[in-house]
């Protein structure tokens, strides 16, 4: 199949063969899998710190397989500049890609299926099936390696849950009465916030509960933004924020800073990668922090969301699909080159072995108090929900912020914002020329 398919596939059936089709052409320009011999030059396009220097231990080792990261800005930009550069012929051998990117590089035939590359090579045993659930998209394709993610988990002021008696909630119930009894015992502070601005986290909690918001039905797309575990996500902190017993003003503002370094807000439900957040948002408060498991909804689970992490994917336009396909799975799998990503960029690595590796021993520097820091995080990411991302993303997540943003403002009816996040989503899908099933 010529790759150069670009309004084909984005106009598609988006079944799991259309899935399969659009990102299968593997071998590049040429149409051909085998990667011609001699020394070759992969390029990578990439934002994270500490790649340069994982890379270079593969270029060390492997002297005819060279790879040079050209560093990019993230998120949407990149996604941009990728799929611009496909439409041309010229995109990198590989791209480092966040998971709700996937199905949009997929859908404008930006990423080759490397299953057959690395058949046989256990990669996928190395990562937790919830992360590897969305590099397959649930089809047999493979379409990337997961390198980090961002496992949800609770964080709180120990020293002001101790002042106020407070214990740690294990269950939304509890974390909904504890946010109650400390308003109840000083009106000046609030348990955390709802940031109306922060899509990626609200998609986290609703995958803990249960949500799938884009699946394949056939050859259509179904959208379920507003389904029954999404909606009772909504309703929960809906309430909270009506009630005025946690806050309803959007994170990282110096305001948003100001209240976690006074201790006006004293716990934030966030991913693993707080800690630096914290370090530089509320600097006068290291040490007095602690983590736990995220709350359930039902006692004794072990489910949590993500919020963030990336991949490493293969182009259609890399003339050495094989040699990429075995550089992205090294790089991910690797415990130097983890290792080095870690030290040097601070990423909680996908691989599971890691996260309990060497790298890891050490708490971050702002919970030195807390020296299981990392194990507690391990059991956690361990029960990562299985996340489900179609080809609008960024429409979903606008529309999440601008509805979502009036209803918190507001103190009103989350339902109404989630119904308008759907509408709006299943609208772009449809004027995109996708199939989407009611």
């Amino acid at each position: 199949m010529n790759h150069r398919t670009v309004a084909v596939c984005t106009a598609a059936l988006v079944s799991t063969a259309a899935l399969t089709g659009c990102g299968g052409d593997s071998g590049g320009n040429g149409g051909s899998s085998s990667d011609s011999s001699g020394p070759i030059t992969l390029e990578y396009w990439a934002w994270a710190p500490g790649l340069e220097q994982a890379v270079e231990l593969w270029n060390e080792a492997n002297p005819d397989v060279r790879v040079v990261v050209k560093n990019q800005a993230g998120g949407d930009d990149l996604v941009t500049r990728v799929v611009t550069a496909a439409q041309a012929g010229e995109a990198p051998d590989l791209v480092q890609a966040e998971y709700q990117a996937l199905p949009t590089l997929i859908s404008n035939d930006v990423l080759a299926d490397i299953s057959d590359h690395l058949e046989g090579t256990g990669t996928e045993d190395a990562f937790a099936e919830g992360l590897w659930q969305q590099v397959t998209l649930g089809t047999d394709a493979l379409y990337a390696i997961p390198q980090d993610s961002g496992p949800l988990m609770f964080y709180y002021r120990h020293d002001l849950f101790e002042e106020y008696d407070l214990e740690v909630p294990t269950t939304w119930d509890e974390f909904a009465d504890t946010a109650r009894a400390l308003r109840d015992a000083d009106s000046d502070r609030y348990l955390t916030t709802f940031s109306a601005q922060d899509a990626g986290l609200f998609a986290g909690l609703a995958q803990q509960a249960g949500a799938q918001w884009w699946t394949t039905e056939g050859e259509s797309w179904k959208v379920a933004i507003d389904d029954e575990a999404t909606s009772r996500v909504a309703e929960f902190w809906g309430e909270l924020v009506a009630e005025d017993v946690i806050h309803n003003e959007p994170m990282y503002t110096p305001a948003w800073n100001q209240a976690l370094n006074t201790g006006e807000q004293i716990a934030w439900v966030s991913a693993v990668w707080a800690p630096g957040v914290l370090a530089s948002s509320a600097e006068d408060t290291a040490e007095q922090w602690a983590m736990a498991p995220l709350p359930q909804w039902e006692a004794g689970e072990n489910a949590t969301g993500s919020w963030g992490g990336s991949t490493t994917a293969v182009t259609n336009d890399s003339d050495h699909a094989e040699a990429a396909a075995e550089f992205a799975a090294w790089i991910n799998t690797d415990p130097e080159a983890l290792a080095t990503m870690v030290r040097e960029g601070g990423i909680y690595p996908a691989a599971t072995a890691a996260q309990t590796g060497e790298a890891l021993s050490e708490p971050p520097a702002f919970f030195a108090n807390q020296p299981d820091f990392y194990e507690i995080a391990a059991g956690v990411a361990e029960g990562t929900a299985p996340a489900a991302w179609g080809p609008n993303v960024n429409v979903a997540y606008s529309t999440f912020n601008d509805a979502f943003g009036s209803a918190a403002s507001a103190r009103s009816d989350f339902g109404a914002a989630l119904a308008e996040t759907q509408n709006a989503t299943v609208a772009d899908l449809e004027r995109q020329g996708f199939q989407v099933s009611r």
